[in-house]
């Protein structure tokens, strides 16, 4: 059975997933507006992932007998200097969910619930994906900042990206 603690520690997480989807939503909203579809297709796969993290979340709790609550949560900015400003403040949200989950797994750890523990290693492995990527656009940005053609490349490159839920999820 899933302790209150950890119950209260994954509503939180659940709220902060709920949060990161608007955030995504909001810059895809700001890419939309500056005409990069493919930056945009960025963040609205982000966005899918970051809703069926919650999903996933939410599902757990429920399936380990707790109460999955839905708590309010942070709004989310849709105005940024440049496409690199963007992804400089989605990498460091990805770097909080990293720390989020690593607490989470340390909770789960102290409460010596395996079940919990076993569910939060996908989580970790999908945020050293989540971080490398941004990284990544960041990196790519930096090299072609200044360059409209460079831009637009990257652009199209983005626009590829599609949303794929995990296997056996």
């Amino acid at each position: 059975m899933l302790s209150k603690k950890l119950q209260d520690a994954i509503n939180e997480q659940i709220a902060f997933e709920i949060s990161s989807a608007l955030i995504y939503k909001a810059m895809q909203a700001y890419f939309e507006h500056e005409d990069l579809p493919g930056f945009a297709n960025w963040m609205d796969v982000q966005y899918q992932e970051e809703l069926f993290h919650a999903n996933r979340f939410f599902t757990y709790v429920c399936d380990a007998g707790g109460l999955a609550a839905m708590l309010p949560f942070e709004g989310a900015r849709n105005d940024y200097e440049s496409p690199l400003e963007a992804f400089r403040v989605t990498l460091d949200h990805e770097q909080q969910v990293t720390a989020r989950i690593g607490k989470l797994m340390d909770l789960a750890r102290e409460q010596g619930d395996h079940a919990a523990q076993i569910m939060l290693q996908w989580f970790i492995t999908e945020q050293v994906e989540e971080e490398a990527s941004a990284g990544l656009i960041i990196r790519k940005l930096e090299r072609v900042e200044g360059d409209g053609r460079g831009l637009l490349m990257l652009d199209q490159e983005l626009a590829q990206r599609v949303y794929t839920p995990p296997a056996g999820a």
